[in-house]
């Protein structure tokens, strides 16, 4: 039974450190947000100059050029209506961001536990093989003790890291979600401020 709960930790162990690797590459700056795609941002600022923007995004795939295909290939919709579709579409890249970090999350709470449970069942075993001999082996069951309450410890050293780790990426995705609704709703509002400028020439003619 307690070599099954050290097994379990070590499965923990390798699988919060897989997940703390992987959104460490995936929630890079550049990977989410590339500098290319938001110089072309900056310098699309009429409808002549979103097929530039297209060819941009599609040559460097990320989170903020899936956007700007969303909002450019609807930019003949209402405004309102583009902007529901991106939102709609906004919501997808973010719990792609976020995936794995649920199991960080997980890991921060299971990981104590089992190393608590591999504590009191080692501690059962020592008092159950302690039996008769009472007092004698108490130096005995001291150094059995120390020895249980390393699960414990490994309980606690595989919690913290993942906690700091799930804590830093939260934050770094509510980031990233901010500035990539910067950038698609700055690219919308150029697209559409067109429109009402436009207008009065019609009503002209």
């Amino acid at each position: 039974m307690e070599l099954a709960v050290y097994i379990l930790l070590l499965a923990t162990s390798v699988v919060g450190l897989t997940f703390i690797v992987e959104r460490a590459f995936a929630l890079r700056w550049n990977r989410v947000v590339p500098s290319v795609v938001v110089a072309a941002v900056d310098s699309c600022h009429a409808r002549g100059d979103v097929p530039m923007l297209r060819r941009v995004c599609e040559q460097h795939k990320s989170p903020l050029s899936r956007l700007l295909l969303v909002a450019a290939d609807r930019l003949n919709w209402p405004k309102a209506d583009n902007v529901d579709a991106l939102q709609t579409r906004a919501r997808h890249e973010i719990v792609r961001l976020e995936r794995g970090l649920v199991v960080l999350e997980i890991i921060v709470g299971i990981a104590p536990l089992l190393g608590l449970v591999g504590t009191i069942v080692g501690m059962m075993t020592a008092f159950k093989e302690l039996g008769p001999a009472g007092v004698t082996e108490a130096a005995k069951l001291a150094h059995g003790i120390a020895t249980i309450l390393q699960a414990t410890l490994i309980g606690l050293l595989i919690a913290i890291p993942s906690l700091i780790f799930w804590s830093y990426y939260s934050k770094k995705v509510e980031i990233l979600a901010v500035e990539l609704e910067t950038l698609c709703d700055e690219f919308v509002r150029r697209q559409y401020r067109e429109t009402p400028l436009e207008a009065p020439a019609s009503a002209k003619a």
